[in-house]
């Protein structure tokens, strides 16, 4: 069993300057090979500023004797020759070449290793089926919140399965089937009919039956890789989704098997031109639907999430982990996008602290006066929403609201799931009681009535504590509430004059005033008086 980070037999690059790490990682796989260039800085985070993806189909390469013909090694050596020069062109000298299974299966795979060091430069690193699984895991674990899970990765030539429970990898297996293998097993024509389904079925049914670890157990699987992220996109487009991304998306059991039907009544020509789904993958995406579904049955499983990061993913957070232990927390996935995000868009580390420490003594007031009852995952919502509250006024002013909404509904953000994403987007953007509703509208049927009343609340309190800090200097110490003659009392200790803190602040009491449905009166005071 793999440990977090113990990858003994593997050698280790270190950077000596994390501060610009710039890494290209090429993931080389039996369906398609993917060059991603990323950059890494303690401050901004690990960012992607290049991906370009190529199918190659390398497993249809493999002969009967078990070596991969000649054709696919020169398709090999041109694509990585052809990913050589972007690199270069970026001037990018740290260069991760890994195989997955298409490469491992071939016989003559050390041939193939050394043919393209000697012809591209390029040295590749042949993955073991462990390792594999591993790296997945260590993208899921670092980009989603979901603490206990099995995850599936299914390439065009091997499947790998892990099960986690509390961000804690307890077991990995790797199956010596993929889309493509499936395919050329069970599939006659250019995709899979409904009579070929049920054969398929059977196979991995029996495969995944060796399995006791997965039987039953109730966790959500997680699915790993393109098939999984076209399938979450076609079923976007099929119910008319209203937020962008696939990353943390969910897709129930019931739903799965209803768009495996869904798929049946088109024909090939037709799926290769269907809204979500990539063409390269109209052939296969019947195939991955149904070992989805099967390994859902075994677990009892009754989500299907999508992990947009994956094994790329897992191999440039390993690297970054090895050189600085503290660059990711599995734990608080969220800070890190944090970080990312206001660093982004303009807001210095300092203010982002500030907002999250002022929120959680206000929150904490609010509770001490029984305006609400103290809740630690609505303080854990309220904070989140704090450091990235109008972060959308560093595209424009005037309408920061809109932008800030938008910014935060339609990105992915690591460790949270599409509905709590939009509930940060509300609060987040929280202008007035207008505003709210029409940003909520289409969200109703996600949110209960007395929750999105909590929500606009919460952003209310966040546009009264964004006004404690509107010259960006962080001079307020503390935050505190005293009720006299029933009038509310907001005592603000600060460090300076706060002008423009006492005139923001006034402006902005109304908020509380309807939250705490009493009149509020704002006292500043300087340290020492």
């Amino acid at each position: 069993m793999f440990l977090p980070y113990e990858i003994s037999k593997r050698e280790v690059i270190t950077i000596e300057n994390m501060e610009n790490l710039k890494t290209a990682i090429i993931d080389i796989g039996s369906n398609t090979i993917r060059l991603v260039l990323y950059k890494y800085n303690n401050l901004e985070g690990l960012r992607e500023f290049g991906n370009i993806k190529t199918v190659a189909r390398l497993r249809k390469y493999l002969q009967a004797n078990g070596e991969m013909s000649e054709e696919g090694i020169v398709l090999l050596a041109d694509t990585l020759s052809s990913f050589k020069k972007i690199i270069d062109d970026y001037d990018v000298t740290d260069i991760k070449a890994t195989a997955t299974a298409a490469i491992r299966q071939a016989t003559n795979n050390q041939t193939i290793i050394d043919r393209m060091e000697k012809e591209t430069g390029i040295l590749i690193d042949l993955l073991t089926e462990e390792e594999e699984a591993f790296f997945g895991f260590v993208a899921v674990a670092h980009s989603m919140d979901t603490k206990s899970a099995v995850t599936i990765d299914i390439g065009g030539g091997s499947t790998e399965i892990t099960l986690f429970e509390d961000k804690k990898l307890q077991k990995t297996i790797s199956f010596p089937f993929g889309t493509v293998s499936l395919k050329e097993m069970f599939v006659s024509g250019e995709a899979i009919s409904k009579e070929e389904k049920e054969p398929l079925r059977q196979y991995v049914r029996q495969q995944f039956e060796k399995l006791e670890w997965i039987k039953q157990i109730g966790l959500p699987v997680i699915g790993i890789g393109g098939s999984a992220r076209n399938a979450a996109q076609i079923h976007q487009q099929l119910i008319e989704y209203p937020i962008s991304g696939v990353h943390q998306y969910e897709i129930t059991r019931e739903e799965l098997t209803n768009l495996s039907s869904y798929l049946e009544t088109f024909s090939f020509e037709q799926l290769k031109q269907l809204d979500g789904l990539s063409s390269d993958r109209a052939d296969i995406i019947g195939i991955a639907l149904e070992v989805f579904r099967e390994l859902m049955v075994m677990v009892e499983a009754k989500t299907f999430q999508i992990s947009k990061k994956g094994l790329r993913e897992g191999l440039i957070y390993n690297q970054v982990l090895q050189n600085n232990n503290r660059a990711f927390d599995k734990y608080n996935v969220f800070e890190g996008y944090a970080r990312r995000i206001t660093f982004e868009y303009g807001r210095s580390e300092d203010e982002r602290i500030f907002l999250r420490a002022i929120t959680e003594q206000f929150y904490r007031e609010c509770c001490r006066l029984n305006v609400c009852n103290y809740n630690e995952e609505q303080l854990k919502l309220l904070k989140r929403a704090a450091q990235v509250f109008a972060i959308g006024e560093y595209i424009e002013q005037d309408s920061s609201n809109r932008h800030t909404f938008y910014l935060l509904a339609n990105q992915s953000i690591a460790g949270m799931n599409h509905v709590d994403r939009v509930k940060l987007a509300l609060v987040a953007s929280y202008k007035n009681k207008d505003y709210f509703r029409r940003f909520a509208a289409p969200f109703i049927t996600w949110i209960p009535r007395d929750e999105l009343k909590m929500l606009r609340d919460f952003g209310a309190m966040l546009k009264f504590i964004y006004a404690l800090n509107v010259s960006k200097r962080n001079i307020v110490e503390s935050v505190e509430f005293e009720e006299i003659d029933d009038v509310v009392q907001i005592n603000v200790k600060a460090q300076h004059i706060p002008m423009a803190e006492i005139y923001q602040c006034e402006r902005q009491k109304k908020h509380i005033e309807r939250i705490v449905k009493k009149p509020v009166q704002i006292h500043f005071y300087k340290k020492g008086d």
